[in-house]
């Protein structure tokens, strides 16, 4: 099946787009300049691709690569994707996470031949701060801050296209997403394991309080292909879908046993500040729906996830950090 997969060169992106190939898709994505450095090149993924030009925020440019590959599947995971970026300049968010999902939605619509089946990735972010938790699909959406809400807004687009045109849509609201190849150092595990590799110590800017609820990213491929096979059953479009561990897991353990996978004898520069703008101290999704009713279970515990994600990089050689 000619399949097009949106953020393929990211670090989530990556992983989905190898998926699909074992599985024998032909995933097409979008061309744009990519790190050399990155997985989706460092694994070879990209030769295995067909790259077209198309800007995500142009509904002409993305129609005709809908119509000139016969796409049949859609997996839209582009986004800008760094919190305290999206803070500091929300424009570029709005524009890549809200305008080009509805340019890409109106696409599939307006192509001509039916798509089969479209996945849309929203966020755990798209919930915003709620004092009961854990989040599940019936929660509200109340975020604050730009990234939560560009997310949120890209949620409901995916959604009212599935209720207002018949489209067979899912949402995806993953928990965070760890593994090898994600290279942004405001996150805390890859922040961690450069410290650890580096010889120095992880700095946790918090108190080391704030929890999460992280999922390996084999395990997000997995729910990604369970929510796309859903889409099958017409009574399943526009069904938002929560996937996650369903274990929150404060910063300062997932940092504890870095250091212990890394065997490394620091301890960590716990600096204490407070939550910057953007940031939600605690977070965690309910995933019993996806569990239930696909069949979806996680694989990777954190510790088996954590282990192999050090054995990437370790193994990955050196790269600016």
């Amino acid at each position: 099946m000619p399949v097009l997969l949106t953020g393929a060169q990211g670090f989530i992106g990556s992983w989905l787009a190898e998926g699909l190939l074992d599985e024998g898709a032909q995933v097409v994505t979008l061309l744009h300049d990519v790190d050399a450095e990155s997985r989706f090149n460092r694994a070879g993924i990209g030769e295995r691709c067909i790259h077209v030009r198309a800007d995500l925020r142009d509904y002409e440019s993305l129609a005709g690569a809908l119509r000139e590959h016969e796409i049949r599947a859609v997996f839209h995971l582009a986004a800008k994707a760094v919190v305290s970026k999206a803070s500091r300049s929300p424009i570029g968010t709005f524009e890549t996470n809200i305008r080009g999902t509805w340019s890409l939605l109106e696409a599939c619509r307006t192509v001509g031949d039916p798509i089969e089946r479209i996945v849309v990735a929203s966020s755990d972010k798209a919930y915003g701060r709620h004092a009961d938790l854990a989040f599940s699909e019936d929660s509200p959406l109340e975020p604050v801050y730009p990234y939560d809400v560009s997310k949120a807004a890209s949620d409901m687009l995916a959604r009212s296209y599935a209720a207002t045109y018949g489209m067979p849509i899912a949402v995806s609201r993953l928990a965070n997403v760890y593994g090898g190849g994600d290279f942004k150092p405001s996150r805390i595990v890859p922040a961690t394991i450069f410290s650890l590799l580096d010889g120095k110590r992880p700095v946790i800017q918090s108190d080391g309080s704030p929890e999460r609820d992280y999922l390996y990213v084999e395990d997000a491929v997995t729910a990604y292909l369970a929510i796309a096979q859903s889409l099958d059953d017409p009574q399943r479009w526009g069904r938002a879908w929560n996937a996650g561990n369903d274990h929150p897991v404060a910063v300062r353990e997932v940092v504890a046993r870095l250091i212990a996978v890394a065997g490394a004898d620091v301890e960590p520069d716990i600096q204490g500040q407070p939550s910057p703008n953007g940031q939600i101290d605690r977070q965690f999704l309910d995933s019993s729906a996806i569990r239930g009713e696909l069949g979806w279970q996680p694989q990777w515990d954190l510790d088996r996830g954590l282990a192999a994600t050090w054995r990437w990089y370790s193994e990955a050689g050196s790269r600016q950090r």
